[in-house]
Parts: C-alpha cells; sequence; structure tokens
C-alpha cells in the first residue's frame, strides 16, 4: 500500500470520488486569484571574460537561463470556483479533522464568509498570519508582508491539537521569563514569522508560490496523528507531502498543472512508496485508473 497518491487531474472529480469522512486533515493553498500569470525563472551565473555581470574583485559573468514555469492566476469568479470544493472538503473531513485555508489579503475577507456558511461559525478555530519580509515595498502603502491560513475544524471540540508536539519558539524577549523558560522556548501564537523559501536555498524546486517546509511541518505537526491522511488538492509542488513523510503521515496529492507534477517528481524521486495516477515520473509506479479510485485505501 503507497504511503502517499499524486494525481494529474481535475481536483473536483478526485475529490467527488472519495468518501466521506475519510481525511484526517487539509490543507490547501489555492491561487489567491491575483490576476497575474504567476511565473518564476531559474537561472544560473556563469565566469565570462565578456559578461554582463561584474562581481567580487572585477570578475565578470553572464546569465544562463535554465527555464520557466508558471500558472494564470486569475478566475472571473473566484468564489464561484472555490465554493464547490470546499463543500466537497468538508464532506470529506472525519469528526476530527480540520481545514487550514491559506489565502491572502484580495479574497481573505470574501472566504471567511464562505466557510463560515459551510462549516458554522462555531468551527472557525483561528486566523493565523504567515508574515515574511521579503519582495518589493511600494512607496505608495504599507507593504503587504504576509498571507492568511484560516483553520476551520469539522466539530469544534473534537478537532486534534498537539500541542506538546509543536515545535517551540525562542522567546522575543528571553530575559524577562527566567532560564528554564527560556530554554525551553514558547508555543507559537497565532502570527508565525517564518521566511519564504530562500532563492537559493536547497528547499526551493523552482515552482512559483512554494511555501516553505516549516509551514507545513507545523500544520501537519498540531492537527493530524502518524498514519493519518493528509490531503493537499492544490498541490503545488508538493510541499505537504514532503511534510507528511517527515511525520509518517499518509497523504493525497492533487494538481490539474503538469509542471507542478514534474516538480514533485523530481522532489520524490527514488521513492517507491509513493503512487502515481494520470502521470508517470521516469522510474514510477505505473498509474492508477480513472479518477484514482486505488486512493480509497488510503482512508481509515
Amino acid at each position: 500500500m503507497p504511503l502517499g497518491t499524486i494525481h494529474l487531474a481535475d481536483n473536483l472529480s478526485v475529490l467527488s470520488s472519495l468518501p466521506d469522512a475519510s481525511v484526517d486533515l487539509i490543507y490547501i493553498d489555492p491561487p489567491f486569484n491575483t490576476g497575474k500569470t504567476q511565473a518564476r525563472t531559474r537561472m544560473r551565473t556563469v565566469a565570462d571574460d565578456n559578461g554582463d555581470r561584474v562581481g567580487f574583485g572585477g570578475k565578470t559573468y553572464r546569465s544562463e537561463v535554465l527555464g520557466s514555469s508558471g500558472y494564470a492566476d486569475t478566475f472571473d469568479d473566484f468564489l464561484s470556483f472555490i465554493e464547490p470544493r470546499l463543500r466537497e472538503a468538508h464532506r470529506l473531513l472525519a469528526p476530527h479533522g480540520s481545514l487550514y485555508f491559506h489565502i491572502d489579503y484580495r479574497e481573505v475577507h470574501y472566504c471567511k464568509i464562505l466557510l463560515d456558511r459551510i462549516f458554522g461559525r462555531e468551527n472557525f478555530i483561528n486566523e493565523i498570519i504567515w508574515a515574511y519580509d521579503y519582495g518589493g515595498r511600494p512607496k505608495d502603502r504599507w507593504p503587504a508582508k504576509h498571507d492568511n491560513i484560516l483553520w476551520y475544524a469539522k466539530e469544534a471540540g473534537k478537532h486534534i491539537f498537539n500541542r506538546d508536539e509543536i515545535e517551540r519558539i525562542p522567546y522575543m524577549a528571553p530575559g524577562l521569563v527566567g532560564p528554564e523558560k527560556a530554554a525551553r522556548g514558547k508555543l507559537p501564537t497565532d502570527v508565525w514569522w517564518h521566511t519564504i523559501v530562500p532563492t537559493n536555498g536547497k528547499e526551493k524546486t523552482g515552482y512559483p508560490t512554494q511555501k516553505p517546509l516549516g509551514i507545513l511541518r507545523r500544520i501537519v505537526q498540531a492537527s493530524s496523528r502518524p498514519g493519518d491522511l493528509v490531503l493537499d488538492f492544490f498541490a503545488g509542488s508538493g510541499t505537504t507531502g514532503a511534510a507528511c513523510l517527515e511525520l509518517g503521515r499518509r497523504f493525497l496529492l492533487v494538481d490539474e498543472n503538469p509542471e507542478a507534477l514534474r516538480v514533485m517528481a523530481k522532489r520524490f524521486a527514488g521513492r517507491d512508496d509513493i503512487a502515481w495516477c494520470g502521470y508517470t515520473p521516469h522510474g514510477a509506479r505505473a498509474p492508477m485508473s480513472a479518477h484514482g479510485h486505488d486512493a480509497r485505501a488510503l482512508a481509515p
């Protein structure tokens, strides 16, 4: 039985094929409806006496484009697009399950109202602010340096929150709490300061809008148990799957962008415990049948 299953497919068709209450945790990072094409170009610099860039000590370099990837991040009606998928998410969650919905300031207010209707306001647990300090700084407004993550439980009070398993963080003023508390660190609040994926870091996959493993690790640690099934139906670069592999959770990832599947195939190369549906990386397990009904074997 595979530890994870990855689909190249329309996510709504995959969601509708799965049984009720079969998923323990859902994280999604849907397109933010920015109206732009999200793109990333991968480049490298090489030494060249005739290059157009000057570095340390006066050495000259040229830039080479290695490749690019991207997708259109625009919908005429974002809420009409996302609503049927959120209703399926609610159906699929077990009574102890949670949804973490990752969005930005452009759509979060509308999505909060929609989620309140689907899940019930009483099942809203937290709005998490992921804060970072990177990128451009406009001159006519405060720079937007955060994303919003809305956390809903299927049934508040039954939801999982592994408080003692969450990685603790340093106190901002350790001298005020004493050496014992300072050494232990503190539980994160609902504001998470965490850098984006470094441009030249080992974690970087080259996929646009890739989210840091540290963010997903914290969510999976907090709201699931070993062996639980985690679903991400806007999987992108596969960071949810990477966190699950670290923490011993099963996972089901879906994306309709072939570039996302190529990135995930490279990221998970060499693993024989992942099944692929609709896409076959070199040397991977043979693809499953339509909609990957074998994924039901992942459910409890």
